[in-house]
């Protein structure tokens, strides 16, 4: 079966509840969709009231405090928000990822640590963070195993790497500049390549029930898992996938059942939030970002800009400012556009006043250097 590139689009909006808010309780959302990219502590609220309907923010502090939804390292060896009951088997299909990527880093080495240390000194950090410790503490408690001050970069990569969850430290997004850690309540098995493999297996399952139908290097990118250990997982569900074919070649893989939408399903307007994952899960970002925006919106240092959706693919970008909310379009749009877009803008624009109407502020300096916007309107709220 050949899928077209707007099906593949209007696939990913179903999958990730863009086609029509759902009536989902918050964990239930999050799992839906994976999880939530989560470095910035606003975007999961941001990318939750794209999603939900009627959504309410404290039902998100709520499942956060109970640690129903848990933030960590994992995919794209970055902050991600998910369900609890999902970390194990996430953190242990990331596990080659984020030891690698920890615990050999150069820097990491050059600094007198090596993996070995980091295992030796894993199981006493965890048990002290058996209860919520400050990262100071953390970082002390390494220092006092060592007999002296560790590197900015060995408390960086210990602790993206160690199964510690973020606990939360709020308000206004439930995470604050400063961070605590606590074990995770159920600790994933690290370094056996057969549960690892096994983990992997699963990820990958579960990206494409939230992302397919998508290819192997669309699956790596989600990952960041090497493209081999993707093939092998992908091998290991052999007879379990459907397997398909993109307008340009490309195989890629479904899970049986999955609803394909018609290309011709309209795709409501969307204000979504940084570093949506909706925006980095695919080695072909065309899917939802048009190839000459791109670098307008990932940009040279990763940040990736709230962005505006029309017909399903990224269209501008939005910020908030005094009085509303900015939307800079990269191309000309038609009154109704705009019009729905002012709708997007109010409510969001009011979740934001009771929380923080400035939450991408210290982002800013890219507009200041410069979009290629053909039309900005702030949209009151």
């Amino acid at each position: 079966m050949v899928i077209s590139a707007r099906a593949l689009n209007r696939s990913t909006l179903h999958r990730q509840l863009l086609l029509e808010r759902a009536p989902l309780g918050v964990a239930d959302a999050v799992r839906r969709v994976v999880g939530l990219q989560a470095q910035h502590p606003g975007s999961p609220y941001v990318a939750l009231w794209n999603r939900i309907a009627d959504f309410a923010p404290e039902r998100l502090d709520e499942a956060v405090n109970g640690f129903e939804l848990v933030r960590s390292t994992l995919m794209r060896i970055t902050l991600h928000l998910v369900h609890a009951e999902d970390y194990r088997v996430f953190r242990e299909g990331m596990e080659p990822t984020l030891r690698g990527s920890r615990l050999h880093d150069p820097r990491f080495t050059k600094a007198g640590f090596t993996a070995a240390d980091a295992d030796a000194l894993l199981p006493g950090l965890l048990e002290y963070a058996g209860s919520a410790r400050t990262g100071a503490e953390l970082r002390g408690h390494i220092e006092e195993g060592r007999g002296g001050p560790v590197e900015n970069v060995v408390w960086r990569m210990v602790r993206q790497y160690a199964p510690l969850w973020h606990a939360p430290t709020g308000p206004p997004w439930s995470f604050g500049t400063a961070q605590s850690f606590v074990t995770a309540s159920e600790l994933p098995v690290l370094g056996d390549p057969e549960v690892s493999a096994a983990g992997l297996a699963a990820l990958v399952r579960r990206c494409l029930e939230g992302f397919g139908p998508a290819s192997v290097p669309d699956m790596a990118q989600f990952t960041t898992a090497p493209r081999r250990l993707v093939r092998e997982a992908v091998a290991s569900l052999e007879g379990e996938l459907d397997r398909l074919e993109g307008a340009d070649g490309t195989v890629l893989y479904d899970v049986p059942g999955a609803v394909r939408p018609d290309e011709g399903v309209p795709a409501p307007p969307r204000l979504l939030a940084m570093w949506d994952s909706v925006l980095l899960a695919y080695a072909d970002r065309g899917r939802v970002i048009p190839p000459a925006y791109r670098k307008h919106v990932i940009r040279v240092n990763g940040d990736t800009l709230p962005t505006v959706l029309v017909d399903g693919y990224v269209a501008g970008v939005w910020r908030p400012v005094d009085g509303g909310i900015e939307v800079s379009a990269f191309h000309p749009l038609p009154a109704d556009v705009w019009e729905a877009l002012a709708v997007e803008a109010g409510a969001l624009g009011r979740l934001l006043a009771a929380r923080d109407p400035h939450v991408y502020r210290r982002y800013d300096h890219w507009w200041v250097k410069g979009l290629p916007a053909v039309e900005s309107r702030v949209l009151p709220y």
